[in-house]
């Protein structure tokens, strides 16, 4: 990724950007485990066209993207660990959910459009009540193509929560119940992403050769 300085990155998002003709990829550098960091970054970059010479891509002789374009955010409330970053496929507005052990996880967010360069303040939405003893432990995020659905994976299972049919207020999915479901046998749950048509989940873990888990959704 042209442009970007990998600190801690932590998850990957989809949606719009500057350019309503494309779709913009969004890479949360996010984690802190020392919340040390006065901020933290996300790079925005428009999502890559496969071609042939994508195939003699490698680790030593890497494809390269367009330049990246950092978003900086900070905290209202101090520094926090995260490792789920979402974004809503319809504005870009970006969500970041903390990362807290056997608390509840909270919820910022970053309106669209965004001013590069200059530090944006993330406006805190409360917290998430994570049906899970383990509490706050979430390690990935995803919003459905439609934008009215949200799931969330911790390293054991996922969630899922709907926005009100009578609610087109996307902030008014914070509030709703999250449902849990099984994610089959991940090693280490760290990502989860919707299908593009939103007709299933998929989950995957950190570490090589990890499988791919989909999981057909009501």
């Amino acid at each position: 990724m042209t442009g970007a300085e990998a600190v801690d990155w932590e998850d990957i998002s989809i949606g719009q950007g500057p350019d309503k003709s494309k779709t913009y990829l969004y890479l949360g550098d996010i984690g802190d485990n020392s919340s040390s960091r006065k901020e933290i970054v996300v790079y925005r970059v428009p999502e890559p066209k496969p071609v042939a010479a994508d195939s003699k891509s490698s680790k030593t002789k890497p494809q390269t993207t367009e330049r990246a374009e950092a978003i900086h955010l900070r905290y209202p409330d101090g520094k926090h660990d995260a490792e789920t970053l979402l974004v809503n496929p319809k504005t870009g507005d970006i969500y970041i959910i903390t990362k807290i052990a056997l608390e509840s996880p909270s919820v910022y967010e970053a309106v669209a459009p965004f001013t590069s360069g200059k530090p944006i303040t993330l406006k805190s939405l409360g917290q998430l009540k994570i049906p899970s003893l383990f509490g706050g432990i979430i390690t990935g995020g995803s919003v459905s193509p439609d934008g009215r659905r949200i799931a969330l994976c911790d390293y054991f299972q996922g969630y899922e929560a709907m926005l009100p049919k009578n609610s087109d207020n996307f902030d008014d999915i914070w509030k709703q119940r999250l449902v849990s479901f099984d994610f089959g046998k991940r090693n280490q749950g760290e990502g989860i992403a919707y299908r593009l048509d939103g007709g299933a989940l998929l989950g995957t873990s950190e570490g090589k050769a990890a499988l791919l888990i989909e999981v057909t959704r009501n």
